[in-house]
């Protein structure tokens, strides 16, 4: 299959039959993420009533029953319905089409080295992405053509797919300076390496997905200036070898009536064809 891509006055083919996973895949009962403390994703054979769900016990077929925290577990994607009463839930999200994507790579700085700011007030040693790392990043006019942003933090350890986050280290966050760019520009879907958007520990407030969201900060209404369209997709691996860029994102999720749910993003790498004044 070949497919052509225009995006931002250029075209571009789109290299359909290599996508590229930045999940990180859920090794049940063995060494994964784990963010507040949460118990690991676990698995079982489902039993019972003279069936047990195992070829290799003497079942018929294998049969497993899960248990696990999809915000705390691995890679997840996002709803409002996160932060507000109102069902919004993540099977209500339209991710059928394929989204024009950018890929950055950052370091987050301690914020004792930036005027930027938190609520609550930032800590010396957080550590965070700011307004300014952002646009040295990313170009403003680019940015109001995308429709997703992928955000590779560095240095990239691959510890990021078993870290104990709170144990092994503090993940970086988001000033609100820089969330309200984000906020204020037209992207649907918010792609991250590190477990939250806020900080872990931050009095429960969570400002920054009530910005990105353009919720009341203390409030969990839905009115209808929020922006129920959008996803935050939290805890992604991005191996070093894919290059920062421009890409297509395949946004995959299951069909669960939840705030959030276990997610496989793919990008689809392009290349450029022609510009605008070839076209």
């Amino acid at each position: 299959m070949k497919i052509n891509a225009e995006i931002n006055g250029k075209l571009y083919h789109v290299d359909i039959d290599k996508p590229l996973s930045i999940a990180i895949n859920v090794n049940f009962n063995g060494e994964q993420p784990n963010h507040f403390g949460a118990s690991i994703a676990k698995r079982e054979t489902l039993a019972g009533d003279g069936f047990v769900g195992d070829t290799q016990k003497g079942g018929s077929c294998n049969v497993d029953q899960i248990t696990m925290v999809p915000h705390c577990n691995g890679t997840h994607t996002e709803s409002v319905q996160h932060i507000v009463n109102q069902t919004v839930t993540i099977a209500s999200i339209n991710n059928n089409s394929l989204a024009s994507c950018l890929l950055v790579s950052i370091a987050p700085i301690e914020a004792g080295k930036t005027s930027e700011s938190y609520r609550p007030d930032l800590e010396q040693h957080d550590q965070v992405i700011t307004l300014r790392s952002l646009q040295l990043a990313i170009d403003e006019n680019t940015l109001k053509d995308l429709e997703a942003l992928v955000i590779r933090t560095l240095p990239n350890s691959k510890q990021k797919k078993s870290a104990v986050y709170g144990a092994d280290w503090q993940p970086p966050f988001f000033t609100q300076q820089a969330i309200r760019w984000l906020a204020q520009s037209n992207i649907k879907h918010l792609l991250v390496d590190f477990p939250s958007i806020d900080k872990m520990y931050d009095e429960g407030r969570l400002t920054n997905h009530h910005i990105f969201w353009n919720i009341t900060e203390g409030s969990h209404q839905l009115l209808d200036k929020a922006n129920t369209e959008r996803t935050v997709t939290e805890m992604v691996f991005v191996d070093d070898d894919i290059d920062d860029g421009l890409y297509l994102l395949n946004l995959q999720f299951p069909a669960f009536e939840l705030d959030a749910a276990p997610s496989k993003p793919l990008l689809y790498p392009l290349t450029l064809i022609a510009d605008k004044e070839q076209l």
